[in-house]
Formats: structure tokens, C-alpha cells, sequence
């Protein structure tokens, strides 16, 4: 008879990757696309217009799309990075919503982190609190989750 314990650090490997998980990456992934999309033209088309915006725009596309990956990789480094990215994610959304609302100058343009992720239905705000509770309800714990 095999040992159930023997089995369980190979299913825990993927365990960020199932249920509410992955309604988590599928969001940030959208929002990767999104904030690349959204970025790329701003950039192409007017970026003489509002500069520090659409680079912000840029940067937040970059950090969606670096998150989303680590989110998806197995492996204690990935974790980690995930937790970088999201960290730094909800601080950009802090930081430049608050600037936004209390010197609107400063951005003539919206970026993806304007009004604490208004144009995006406040998803940039909740969506780095949801993403750091899940990385603390899933931390890898095991060998086979470090790797």
C-alpha cells in the first residue's frame, strides 16, 4: 500500500494553479494584456502628451505581465517574485492614486494606476490585496514546492 503523504509535495507543486488561483492569474493576465495594449498605443500615438503617464502605464503593463508569470511557475524563487511584483504592484497603485487625486497636474493623462485603478473598475486596487492573500494561504512548503 502506498503512503498518502509520499504524494502529496508532487500535487502540492501546482496548488497556486487551482480554484480561486486561477481566477487570480486569468485577471492578471488580462490585465497584463490590457495595460500592454493601452500602454503601447499611448505611447505610439501621444506620448509627447503626457510622458510620466504612459511610461507608468508601461512600467504597471511590465509588472502585470512579470506577476502573472511567477503566479502561473512552481518554485520558492518564483514565489518570491510574485511577491515582489505584487508588493510593488499595490504600492504603484497607492502611491500614484494618491498623487493623481491630490496633484492632478502631474498627470494630464490617466495611467493604469490613476485614481487608485479607476479606469479599470478599481481592479488594480483589490486585485494586489487578493494576490498577496492568496501567496500567504499558499506559501510552497516542501522540496518538491521549492524547486
Amino acid at each position: 500500500m502506498s503512503d498518502v503523504r509520499s504524494a502529496r509535495p508532487e500535487a502540492r507543486e501546482g496548488r497556486r494553479m487551482s480554484g480561486i488561483g486561477r481566477v487570480l492569474i486569468a485577471v492578471y493576465g488580462v490585465l497584463a494584456l490590457a495595460a500592454t495594449g493601452r500602454s503601447f498605443v499611448q505611447i505610439a500615438s501621444k506620448f509627447d502628451e503626457a510622458p510620466l503617464a504612459y511610461t507608468l502605464s508601461a512600467l504597471a503593463a511590465v509588472v502585470y505581465i512579470v506577476a502573472t508569470i511567477a503566479l502561473v511557475r512552481p518554485g520558492l524563487a518564483w514565489y518570491r517574485v510574485a511577491w515582489a511584483t505584487i508588493v510593488f504592484e499595490f504600492t504603484g497603485v497607492i502611491v500614484i492614486g494618491t498623487l493623481s487625486i491630490v496633484f492632478p497636474e502631474l498627470f494630464p493623462h490617466d495611467t493604469v494606476w490613476s485614481r487608485f485603478g479607476a479606469g479599470y473598475l478599481f481592479i488594480p486596487l483589490v486585485l494586489p490585496v487578493l494576490g498577496m492573500w492568496w501567496l500567504a494561504r499558499h506559501r510552497p512548503t516542501s522540496r518538491a514546492d521549492a524547486s
